[in-house]
């Protein structure tokens, strides 16, 4: 399904899913944590963050603001690309809505949602839309940004997994350009 941009441009949408064997309330704590982000993204890539914003809780930001900017570090030493780093919506439940600017897209979001399971269990969902403002950068993000979150829904389901049994993931992607 093809969506047009008033710029012109195209954005592409993916959906990781995850069903994590912990209570969503612990995840969560771990999931809006920068040092577990950072954990979930590492060894591919590490956000930096102030050292005062280290320690953030979700609910003590107010909505739309930019927070700061996060160099993003390939492998962690390489830099290559920012994020202008702003947090839209928080809630219902645990869930966030992060939209923001990055080098190399115009729109990036990223929504996140952790929702209680049976017997114990919750299901992880990430939702990631964005607008490249390069040919190039389309391409890259194109190819990276689904690899990346496939790491990321793979590192939590070994971190709340002591078996392995029981977790999951599911992968959607609608891409703007009408590929998949």
């Amino acid at each position: 399904m093809a969506r047009q941009q008033s710029s012109g441009a195209l954005s592409t949408e993916i959906e990781f899913s995850s069903l994590l064997n912990a209570p969503a309330e612990r995840v969560w704590s771990q999931v809006t944590d920068f040092r577990q982000i950072n954990a979930e993204l590492m060894p591919i890539l590490r956000m930096t963050v102030p050292s005062d914003w280290t320690d953030l809780s979700l609910e003590s930001i107010r909505p739309g603001q930019k927070l700061f900017r996060s160099w993003l570090l390939l492998f962690g030493v390489l830099p290559i690309d920012y994020d202008d780093l702003s947090i839209a919506e928080v809630g219902p439940g645990y869930r966030f809505r992060e939209r923001s600017q990055m080098m190399s897209a115009a729109m990036w979001e990223h929504e996140r949602l952790v929702e209680d399971a049976a017997f114990g269990k919750c299901q992880i969902i990430d939702r990631v839309r964005f607008m490249p403002r390069w040919k190039l950068s389309a391409l890259v993000l194109n190819w990276f940004v689904p690899r990346l979150f496939a790491h990321r829904h793979h590192k939590l389901r070994g971190r709340f997994s002591s078996t392995g049994a029981g977790s999951r993931a599911s992968q959607q992607r609608r891409c703007s350009n009408g590929r998949h």
